[in-house]
């Protein structure tokens, strides 16, 4: 696919989302006839894969390359810009988003974000795409530089969705909840696509990986960089072909889980779910909590016992103290506690 029509839908002046001051180049006689050959068999299938790659990795620079040259790049207080109305990230990793802070102190802002007015607050702007930019800049106590548009719901997802898509840094299931999230706002199908360079199939599958595995074990999953799509279609096939939803939800609780990495939860998740529903049975079954508390409310204590481990967990204003107090008289307690143990073998109660 030749790298112009990854930008087409944004920058053509036909479309309701213009560049500003640019124009279309016409391709040359070289590059008609590359295409020309690119479209045949299974090779030219390849081929516009590896070409698919190799250009979006240059392909949101040139999308903010062209906004630059407009005339109505400006210095905004980061603290006047909101977040888009959809997310399109699961989490930002703490590290990646230092190494931009630093840059942009080093340097400044490379590539200015884009911004349209806030369509129900005066004076403020929403982001169309350059979040993390606009995070870092509203950290280091600095204007971020943004290009104001005029957009309409449409023009602003597809904006948002074909910058990431160029960037290539969204992961799978990070593109097919952005899918799902529009879909259940309500955009059209063509939209949709559009935002996500994707073409009709493609959506349809994103789509129902998100109709078969429940929102709660996606969010808890992450965004699983390295897990494509065919796992990801797979592990949503057994959602669909077994009743598992209760017991994968229950599952994505346990603290084994929630400490792993994403890409290490699903593939905890897909052994989980391969295994017999017996040999998860107490996972399954989680024990009962007891309460109790003083008449006048001045401790509160939480009791579990999973037969393993027996936990008091207390709270309110002596919670310290009364803690405390029972810390330091474990030992007399233990003893009166074999006591009446001795006493209750003997028969004398």
């Amino acid at each position: 696919m030749a790298r112009k029509n990854l930008l087409s839908g944004l920058m053509d002046d036909s479309k309701k989302f213009t560049a500003v001051n640019s124009e279309d180049e016409p391709l040359h006689k070289d590059e008609k006839q590359q295409i020309t050959y690119k479209g045949i068999g299974a090779l030219g299938a390849v081929t516009r894969s590896i070409d698919a790659l190799a250009a979006k990795a240059d392909a949101a620079k040139a999308i903010e390359e062209k906004l630059a040259t407009g005339e109505t790049v400006i210095d905004l207080d980061p603290t006047l810009i909101e977040d888009s109305f959809v997310t399109d990230r699961l989490a930002h990793t703490d590290e990646q988003f230092r190494e931009l802070v630093e840059a942009i102190r080093l340097r400044g802002q490379d590539s200015p974000i884009l911004v349209r007015p806030h369509p129900e607050k005066d004076g403020r702007y929403q982001i169309a795409f350059g979040h993390r930019r606009a995070r870092a800049a509203k950290e280091l106590g600095r204007p971020v530089r943004a290009v104001v548009k005029k957009l309409d719901d449409r023009d602003h997802v597809i904006a948002q969705g074909q910058e990431n898509s160029a960037r290539a840094d969204l992961s799978f299931i990070e593109r097919t909840m952005f899918a799902d999230k529009l879909d259940r706002l309500g955009f059209d199908r063509e939209t949709i696509m559009s935002a996500l360079s994707a073409d009709k199939t493609t959506v349809s599958k994103m789509l129902s990986v998100t109709k078969r595995i429940p929102a709660e074990v996606l969010a808890a999953i992450g965004a699983a960089k390295t897990t494509g799509r065919d796992r990801w279609h797979d592990l949503s096939v057994r959602f669909e072909t077994e009743n598992i939803s209760a017991r994968a939800i229950e599952f994505t609780r346990s603290q084994e889980f929630e400490t792993a990495e994403p890409d290490a939860r699903f593939d905890m998740l897909v052994a989980f779910i391969s295994r017999r529903p017996q040999q998860t049975s107490s996972i399954a079954a989680p024990k009962p909590v007891r309460a109790w508390q003083r008449q006048d409310g001045a401790v509160k204590a939480k009791i579990k016992d999973d037969g393993k481990q027996f936990t008091i967990a207390l709270k309110a204003e002596k919670a310290s103290a009364f803690g405390a107090y029972i810390a330091s008289n474990l030992d007399r307690l233990y003893e009166a506690f074999e006591k009446t143990q001795d006493l209750t073998k003997n028969g004398d109660q």
